[in-house]
């Protein structure tokens, strides 16, 4: 059944818009082909290498001793009001909470 008035003849050409997607997909093709270089990480690294520095020439910290006493206990810190010498590092303040819930059972 054939409607009046319609041209079929281009039915079996591609269309202009299906000739330019298979050459766009060609330029895809070569995108993927070729070697990504993400500028911002490198960026990123130049930028993190400037402010940490250069590791290798700094020297290797010697283990210090601890800032609180192996004999403090938790009320020692509750009920002291004075404050300590030197701040406490994170991670020796964390063993000590966590020796501490250990003993009392608090922590699994």
């Amino acid at each position: 059944m054939e409607t009046k008035g319609s041209n079929h003849s281009h039915d079996n050409q591609p269309s202009e818009d299906s000739k330019t997607i298979c050459e766009g997909k060609k330029s895809l093709d070569d995108v993927r082909d070729s070697v990504f270089v993400n500028h911002a990480e490198i960026a990123w690294h130049q930028s993190r290498r400037e402010w940490v520095g250069d590791r290798s020439q700094k020297p290797k910290r010697m283990p210090r001793e601890p800032i609180m006493s192996w004999t403090t206990t938790y009320e020692d810190l509750l009920l002291s009001i004075e404050p300590f010498d030197e701040p406490i590092p994170l991670a020796e303040m964390v063993d000590f909470l966590v020796d501490t819930w250990l003993e009392e059972g608090l922590y699994d």
